[in-house]
């Protein structure tokens, strides 16, 4: 299907709101949540019933401009959620230990964010969407959407009472998820081959937790495989633990049941052995695959993309719904700016695509990045610049566009990781590194 043939000359018909949300997930409820908190008439339709699970608890410091945004804040804090204040990166058997706080980096205004879990969160936000004049509907799936010269008619199924019926409005904002409702009628997905990793993933109970304000924090512990585990303190009582492989790591291993592959990678991860050693695992062993894309376009006539159906990212620096959050409310106000010009052309959304697109590159740089000896080798340095470390961990707290001087010191970061597969800028990480000679790997050149 294409976008063209989605479009008709249908006479003029009344509309039953002025925005169609579908997709009740972070980037779905802040989208509706803003535009009734502003004078708009939204109707949003979600597939499930809340509360359901969802993988990926850790926020970044840049959503809490969002959550205020919408009014959501006083809420936030009410769940108890777990603080987070940074993230600790750590090498596989404990000896190196890199701190990201985000209260040391500059453009950062509200350093302490939270761990969440998200079907708890998510909840949360729809309701806060409801409670915001949105009209939700749960357990509707979208099946059809046409566009005409007027408006967007859709087409939602009552999961509930099996009732098929056409819902209009004159915009639709698609918050989907990896679905992606009109990526797929579009086309417009646009996988990351160089990212197609693997995670394995569970709850724990009994996971020791770091010292004071640090009790909070992710930590991130890196692999010879160049994986990584992630160990997210999601409530008072229990870790999200998980790992993600590259292909070619998860392939060697591929014949073992899920369950087992998480045991025998947490066994060759020191570190983190340890850390579970009176650890139990509390839910099944979940998989994820080829996790990781962009879009063709984030925006057209009448509709915007956003969240996990416009792209997602690898999740080493929790991206995800950091982004699902500020595409959301960006796309919101692009298309009540949008309603007050009476224009909702691709050329009037413009300029919310190209931001979709510079924010998405501006992480995918640090995802390619990561995944790279080289860059692990400057990361776990004993005594790196603090005044580039700090400006790295502006971009770790969300802020992906920061101030010149930060951009100019990320930049030189980028330098010299390019430079240390040739020269040995620093020493190089064991088992990582190569005896001789420049270095290759599957993510090579990470700054394209």
């Amino acid at each position: 299907m294409t976008q063209e043939s989605t479009r008709s000359r249908a006479p003029s018909q009344p509309a039953d709101c002025e925005v169609i949300v579908v997709g009740g997930g972070p980037a779905g409820s802040v989208a509706a949540s803003w535009l009734a908190r502003h004078g708009h008439a939204v109707q949003l339709f979600e597939r499930d019933r809340f509360p359901r699970f969802h993988i990926g608890e850790s926020l970044l410091a840049s959503v809490n401009d969002v959550i205020a945004a919408i009014g959501a804040d006083d809420a936030v804090r009410a769940a108890g959620f777990p603080k987070k204040w940074g993230a600790t990166f750590m090498l596989p058997d404990g000896s190196s230990e890199r701190y990201a706080d985000f209260a040391s980096a500059p453009a950062v205004p509200t350093p302490q964010t939270w761990q969440v879990p998200r079907a708890t969160f998510d909840d949360l936000l729809l309701r806060h969407a409801a409670a915001s004049g949105v009209l939700v509907h749960e357990a509707h799936r979208v099946h059809d959407v046409a566009f005409d010269e007027d408006g967007v008619t859709v087409r939602v199924q009552d999961g509930d009472r099996g009732v098929t019926r056409a819902v209009r409005a004159k915009a639709l904002i698609d918050a989907s998820g990896r679905g992606g409702l009109l990526s797929r009628a579009f086309q417009l997905r646009v996988d990351e081959p160089r990212l197609a990793n693997v995670a394995v993933f569970s709850h724990f109970s009994g996971v020791p937790r770091q010292e004071g304000r640090r009790a909070g924090d992710i930590r991130i512990v890196a692999r010879p495989d160049l994986g990584w585990f992630w160990l997210i303190p999601i409530s008072e009582g229990l870790t999200s633990v998980g790992v993600v492989l590259p292909r070619s790591a998860f392939q060697a291993r591929s014949t073992l049941e899920p369950a087992d592959l998480l045991d025998a990678l947490v066994g060759d991860t020191p570190i983190v052995s340890s850390l579970l050693s009176s650890a139990r695992r509390e839910w099944p062993v979940r998989v994820e695959r080829d996790f990781s894309f962009s879009s063709r376009a984030y925006a057209g006539d009448r509709w915007l993309l956003v969240g996990d159906a416009g792209s997602f990212l690898d999740p080493v620096f929790s991206t995800g719904v950091a982004i699902a959050l500020e595409s959301g409310l960006e796309g919101a106000q692009a298309v009540a700016a949008g309603l007050a010009k009476g224009d909702l052309s691709t050329r009037r959304f413009s300029g919310f695509a190209r931001r979709q697109r510079r924010r998405y590159l501006s992480f995918r740089r640090f995802v390619l990045a990561f995944y790279t000896p080289e860059f692990r080798d400057l990361f776990f340095h004993a005594d790196p610049p603090q005044r580039m470390f700090r400006s790295l961990i502006s971009v770790f707290a969300g802020y992906w566009n920061p101030p010149l001087t930060t951009r100019v010191w990320v930049a030189l970061f980028f330098l010299l990781v390019r430079l240390q597969r040739w020269v040995q800028v620093t020493p190089r990480l064991s088992p990582m590194a190569a005896e001789t000679g420049p270095r290759r790997n599957a993510n090579s050149n990470p700054a394209r």
